[in-house]
């Protein structure tokens, strides 16, 4: 691992979805950060009170962007009930 990257939780879709809802029951605002080539700056490790790893392999960052998106949707219609999850 490189020492630019931060290690991160390897939340499942539940997980995910029970994380989502803790974040609405607490009214929390949510920011996701996608590190580029380089990581993320110290400052932006340091103020992170949590991380999320996607996977162990070294992926695109477009094509994180469309994982991180599908991730939320899935998680969120978990949370609703919709059938998309199913």
């Amino acid at each position: 691992m490189s020492p630019s990257n931060i290690p991160g939780k390897p939340w499942d879709t539940p997980q995910l979805a029970a994380e989502l809802e803790r974040w609405k029951l607490d009214g929390r605002d949510v920011s996701l950060l996608i590190g580029g080539p380089e990581g993320l700056s110290p400052a932006c490790k340091a103020a992170a009170e949590q991380s999320w790893s996607l996977s162990a392999l070294t992926l695109p960052h477009p094509l994180v962007r469309v994982l991180v998106a599908e991730s939320l949707y899935r998680a969120w219609s978990i949370t609703t009930n919709h059938p998309y999850h199913r």
